[in-house]
């Protein structure tokens, strides 16, 4: 490995062109070596005034070219079960965003992939976990002195979405990092999910059930709440609350810049994920290079992203049937026994 760590980034799009950014202004020990994306124009935009970077349409033309020793895989979900199987081939590290994979079934063939090899080589990019204040709400859920968690009340919401979003994507796109952030705070599965519609909002799209009320239950038996609005119109707010036997906390109240003008005073309200999560992209991109270099993998695992994948999938089932339906995981392999953290 040589004085910086050559990464290949799959996907220029919002999120991959960030990430190249990232790589290359904010965080140290690494440098783009590759850019793919199927569109060449768009993928030659996010690397113009980067030196030694090679662009390909095809993702594992990226994977092989030189000066490659790692992998940021930020294309849409469908295309990540294909680039994580030829990574872990080529024995790469590997950074995915979630979700892994879409799919329960993809996300299990993963899962044994990886699980042949006998060691990790994927970290997942549910960032919540990197995010300051999680970080302090995790620790202290985990400190116990507020007891017993009973409850999770989160709030998902988005100033609007895209053109292609769907009613199951609010389940298995948004609350996705939902899924995740629970299973991590309250070191638990989750077990059976029920979806709630409420009237569409008038400015969701057309025949978009625009907001949605997500109910989890895990195994040490807690309820999970998610508030999913992805046409709220103002802002981009993420919220979560812990309550617990002996107290409660609650994190992401906006405590932003406050602006006064013309006689008024009013928060900031940022308008997109990667400002409220800047900081989170920065830092889990950091440990993840940090890691690489070092030879480890830590972070959230290719078991987490399997599990948030089929905590999705029963949601989707839930959202179509209005029933309450359990999630069934397949037996988790001796190389995930401890999570990942």
């Amino acid at each position: 490995m040589g004085d910086l760590l050559g990464v290949a980034v799959l996907g220029a799009g919002h999120m991959g062109a960030d990430h190249v950014r990232r790589l290359d202004r904010v965080v140290s020990g690494a440098r783009v070596a590759a850019v793919a994306d199927p569109d060449a124009a768009r993928a030659e935009e996010a690397v113009a005034g980067l030196e030694a970077v090679t662009v390909h349409a095809e993702a594992e033309a990226a994977l092989d070219a030189p000066g490659v020793e790692a992998v940021l895989i930020a294309s849409p979900g469908p295309a990540h079960q294909e680039a994580l199987l030829a990574a872990f081939a080529r024995g790469l590290p590997v950074l995915c965003e979630k979700p892994m994979v879409p799919d329960t079934a993809g996300a299990l063939r993963v899962l044994e992939a990886e699980a042949r090899l006998g060691r990790r080589l994927a970290q997942i990019g549910f960032m919540r976990r990197y995010d300051a204040e999680y970080r302090r709400l995790k620790a202290l859920l985990d400190d116990g002195r507020l007891g017993r968690p009973l409850m999770l009340h989160c709030v998902h919401r988005n100033v609007s979405s895209p053109p292609d979003f769907t009613s199951a994507m609010l389940v298995d796109s948004s609350v996705s990092h939902e899924i995740d952030a629970a299973r991590w705070l309250l070191d638990q599965e989750l077990t059976s999910v029920s979806v709630l519609r409420p009237r569409p909002s008038s400015g969701a799209p057309q025949g978009l059930l625009d907001p949605q009320f997500v109910l989890f239950e895990t195994a040490g038996g807690a309820l999970v709440d998610v508030e999913v609005f992805v046409n709220c119109g103002f802002g981009y707010q993420v919220r979560c609350e812990a309550v617990c036997e002996a107290g409660s906390a609650r994190i992401g109240d906006d405590h932003g810049m406050l602006v006064t003008a013309r006689g008024a005073a009013g928060a900031e309200v940022p308008q997109d994920y990667l400002v409220r999560f800047a900081d989170a992209y920065d830092r889990e991109v950091q440990t993840w290079v940090d890691a690489t270099r070092r030879g480890r993998v830590t972070g959230p695992s290719v078991w987490d992203g399997y599990a948030a994948s089929a905590v999705a999938e029963a949601g989707v089932r839930a959202l179509g049937s209005g029933a309450r339906v359990g999630v069934e995981l397949a037996p988790r392999p001796g190389l995930y026994v401890t999570r990942g953290r």
